[in-house]
């Protein structure tokens, strides 16, 4: 469902000269997320996360920062796996905050994120759980 925001939004987000998409929708992180991993850019992959952010992996455990998680995404990405887009399952909005999941292709179970709007109107993960036992 669309507030207004979102042309307008979108419009903000394409490139600048050497700065990288940002998600104008929540359901835009997923899609960053799969092109940023494929590219290895483990930064990337960590813009897309608020500088507190909760990541749940690796499997078990949290990696609490933007920090920490781009250490995560450096051995992640180091190991080139290759990712597809999955399942979009509908998103839940509630004022800034989105959750957003997808159905895995792999069979983990399932992956969830909260996302909050940014001041800007982008959008960006403020919890994740990529890996939930079905």
């Amino acid at each position: 469902m669309s507030d207004g925001r979102d042309t307008a939004v979108r419009e903000n987000a394409v490139r600048g000269k050497g700065a990288r998409e940002r998600a104008a929708r929540p359901e835009d992180l997923a899609r960053l997320f799969v092109e940023r991993a494929n590219a290895g850019d483990a930064e990337g992959l960590a813009e897309l996360y608020e500088p507190d952010a909760v990541l749940g992996f690796p499997p078990g455990d949290m990696t609490v920062g933007r920090d920490a998680i781009r250490a995560v995404f450096d051995q992640l990405v180091a190991q080139r796996p290759r990712f597809e887009p999955e399942e979009a399952l509908p998103t839940l909005l509630w004022g800034d905050l989105a959750l957003t999941a997808t159905r895995p292709a792999d069979g983990t179970g399932g992956r969830a994120q909260v996302a909050r709007r940014q001041p800007d109107g982008t959008w960006l993960r403020i919890l994740d759980r990529p890996e939930a036992a079905g």
